[in-house]
Formats: C-alpha cells, sequence, structure tokens
C-alpha cells in the first residue's frame, strides 16, 4: 500500500468507526455532549440523527470508549428483527441466554435486572445504532422499558441514533407516547469546507502524517465538490485519490490524483447525488464485446476489466461487479458499491481493492467476518476462483488477467490447459461424469 511513500504508520481513511479518528466538528462535539448527558439525566432519551456516512457510529465507538466503569452498556447494532430478537439481543449484552424466553419471561429478566443495577449503584445504558430500521413495535418495546423506574427515578439510559428516516418515523401519530419521552435530539449535518480540510489534516496526523501537507492546496475544494463534506465519502475519495498518487510514484496528492479518483470511482458531484438521494445505481460500463486475444477488456471509461466478482446466494448467481483499479465497499446500505441487503451483512461489511497486478478483500470490522476456505481472514489476496463467504452470500473472484493470460497461451498452442499442462484429447473419463 502507500504508507511508506507517504511516511504514514497506519491508513488514514479507513470506513471503519475508529475512535482515535474521530474529528470534533463544532455539531459533533455538541452531538457528544448530549450522548454524555444521558448518563447524568435520567429523564427521557436522546435521538442523534444524521445522513448516511456522517459519522454517528464513530461517534458513538468514541463516547463508549470515554465512559465510566460503572455504566452497564448494551449496544444493539442490528436492528432489522422483530420484538422478541429485540429483547433477547438487549439481554444477551446483558449477559443471559434469553433464546428459550417467551415475551413475557423476556420482559420480566430485563426489568428485574434493571432493578438490581440501580440497587447495585451502577448505570444502564441503551444504545440503539441504525434505528430508524426498527418496527413499531420494538419501538413501543423501547417506549416500555424506558418507562421502569424506582420511587425516585427511571433506570435505563437510551440512545437511539439512526439515518434523518428515524425522526419521521418518531412523529408518526402512534409513537405519541415515545415521541413525549425524547429529551434531546440532535441532526448531524455534513461539514463545512474548512471543516472538511481540517477533517482531513486530523486524520492524516493521527495516521502518522504529521503536520505535513500531503495534500495539495487546490486538492480540497475539489474532494468538497464531490463528497459535499460527508465524513465517509471523504474517506473514500481521500483513500483512492492516495492510491492514485502512489501509483504515480508521487509522496503528495495533486489535483491530477483527485480527478483520477473521482473518474475511477464514477462519481458525480454530490449536489447532483443529493438531489437523486443516491437512489439511482450507478451501472457498471463495460463494453459486452469479447475482448482481442490476449488484450484488456475494453471499457467506456477507457479503464481495463482486471476481475469480476460474482454474488452467489442458495445457489445461483444475483450480481456481477466488474473490478477496475480502485476500490468498492460491499456491505448493507444503499450507500455502498456493492449492496448486499440481508442481516447478516454489516453496513460497511469488507473492501476490495483492485491494482494492476491484484486485488486484495479486507474486512471492516464486520459483525460476521468475511471467510475464505472456512477461515475467517482479515485481509486476503483473491486468487482466481476464490469463493469468499460473506453472510449467508458468496463472493465468486474470477481474475480477468489469468483469463487473458490463459487465452493468449491457448491461440498459441491448441488443445494445451495452461493451468495443468494437460493435454486435451477430447475424451472424457467415465470418473469425470459421475
Amino acid at each position: 500500500m502507500y504508507l511508506d511513500p507517504f511516511k504514514l504508520k497506519e491508513l488514514p481513511f479507513r470506513l471503519s468507526p475508529d475512535p482515535q479518528f474521530l474529528y470534533l466538528s463544532k455539531q459533533h462535539a455538541r452531538a457528544k455532549a448530549y450522548m454524555e448527558s444521558t448518563i447524568w439525566f435520567t429523564d427521557g432519551f436522546v435521538v442523534i440523527t444524521g445522513e448516511i456516512g456522517s459519522g454517528k457510529t464513530t461517534l458513538i465507538e468514541s463516547f463508549l470508549k470515554e465512559i465510566q466503569s460503572d455504566v452497564v452498556i448494551a449496544q444493539i447494532n442490528q436492528t432489522q428483527v422483530s420484538a422478541i430478537d429485540f429483547l433477547q439481543a438487549v439481554l444477551v449484552q446483558f449477559g443471559f441466554s434469553p433464546f428459550k424466553m417467551k415475551k413475557a419471561e423476556l420482559i420480566a429478566t430485563l426489568n428485574n435486572f434493571l432493578i438490581e443495577q440501580y440497587a447495585a449503584g451502577r448505570k444502564v445504558l441503551l444504545i440503539v445504532d441504525e434505528a430508524q430500521n426498527l418496527s413499531m413495535r420494538v419501538l413501543e418495546e423501547i417506549r416500555l422499558l424506558s418507562g421502569v423506574e424506582t420511587t425516585k427515578e427511571k433506570v435505563l439510559r437510551i440512545i437511539l441514533a439512526g439515518q434523518p428516516e428515524l425522526n419521521e418515523k418518531l412523529d408518526a401519530p402512534e409513537l405519541i407516547q415515545l415521541t413525549q419521552r425524547i429529551r434531546l435530539r440532535f441532526h448531524l449535518t455534513t461539514l463545512s469546507a474548512p471543516e472538511m480540510r481540517a477533517y482531513i489534516q486530523h486524520r492524516l496526523e493521527v495516521a502518522g502524517g504529521g503536520d505535513r501537507q500531503i495534500f495539495a492546496e487546490d486538492c480540497f475544494s475539489e474532494i468538497f465538490r464531490y463528497t459535499g463534506g460527508v465524513p465517509r465519502l471523504v474517506n473514500t475519495l481521500c483513500d483512492t485519490a492516495l492510491m492514485a498518487a502512489f501509483t504515480a510514484d508521487r509522496d503528495t496528492v495533486i489535483l491530477a490524483d483527485v480527478l483520477q479518483a473521482v473518474e475511477e470511482l464514477q462519481w458525480v458531484e454530490y449536489s447532483a447525488r443529493n438531489a437523486l438521494q443516491m437512489k439511482v445505481p450507478v451501472e457498471p460500463r463495460y463494453s459486452e464485446s469479447p475482448a482481442p486475444s490476449g488484450g484488456a477488456i475494453p471499457a467506456d471509461n477507457g479503464q481495463p476489466i482486471h476481475g469480476r466478482l460474482l454474488v452467489a446466494t442458495d445457489g445461483r448467481t444475483v450480481e456481477e461487479r466488474m473490478l477496475r483499479v480502485g476500490r468498492i465497499i460491499v456491505g448493507r446500505t444503499p450507500d455502498n458499491d456493492l449492496q448486499i441487503d440481508s442481516r447478516f451483512v454489516s453496513r460497511h461489511h469488507c473492501q476490495i481493492v483492485t491494482t494492476l497486478h491484484s486485488s486484495v478483500i479486507e474486512d471492516l470490522n464486520s459483525t460476521n467476518g468475511i471467510y475464505v476456505k472456512s477461515k475467517r481472514v482479515r485481509r486476503h489476496y483473491l486468487n482466481d476462483g476464490d469463493v469468499v463467504v460473506i453472510g449467508k452470500h458468496e463472493l465468486i473472484y474470477v481474475d480477468e488477467r489469468m483469463a487473458r493470460t490463459r487465452a493468449a497461451m491457448t491461440d498459441t498452442v491448441p488443445g494445451v490447459h495452461i493451468a495443468t499442462g494437460v493435454v486435451d484429447t477430447g475424451v472424457v473419463d467415465e470418473e469425470q461424469l459421475e
């Protein structure tokens, strides 16, 4: 990777929510203060909303890292669940094994636990991320939990975090009792242009860049133009621009590298993205006609295809994605380059980085991980035919470099399989048919 040329100790623009990289803009600092207030006040709960990629999860992780030892925490991230599943998930976080309990027993166990913790002088905090996916029934269960109290005060502190749709859901007439218990609401907006510049410099500094100017001054306006100050988009574009500078053998990022990154990512300006609400998928741009033997597969943007990724589930292929130089993010939410809408897949599950010579898959601190040959891996160089298991889906990697090499060799020596060196006689052994 590009760490050595840029004199960095670690990757500065990972998508995983690492608290040490948190940049506290004024609004992020305010949202964090609201979260901290839940520890001291028990009269209602806090709701934090923000657009996809605005930094909600990183903020939560930073808050949890600094929390006091006398606070017992349940953190729920999988929210497309039934009311019973939700109650079970909360109890699991508190150390119970509740899977054979009926609903009445789940509620009684949870209520008793809350009262016991209060009596022992401990505070209990429930944090629900991706709360916009909660059903009305689950939100009603949360309302009932928020009502558990002693003679003096309520005993469960609650933070709900989610996308803007959460506010719309909470304002529904049938949830008026829940809404009345909300003490604070705060919406995280995107970073301003100066904040975005400071954000980039902060992450580079934390990664070991010190006060060096790794990005040329004229890069920032272009980065803001295509990211709109959304932290996750800034990370993606900056990381790709660093790779572009690295492949060009430069130790600084210039405007040309940012423009190349934008082209590789096939992005439009953020204002256009925002107008479409990111609901219109970008179709892969590649030629359907076969490539010339031994040559690169042509693409509309002039870049060759170095690999293909087949997404399969239940024995059938449901999607195919072309891999060019650059990075694609795989995850459950629509802001990913490749969306796999499954509760077994994390919001941002893994990334695949493709260079001229290789493709690498890397886990992004997902809940269920990625598996190659039944072994959980953090990072894996992909080989032709590799099958990566992600939840209930399989990612099958096809290396087009190998395909082009085989095609070229086959044209040169007809009837020879390059992988095995076996001459094809056209005769099929009976055992091969079984």
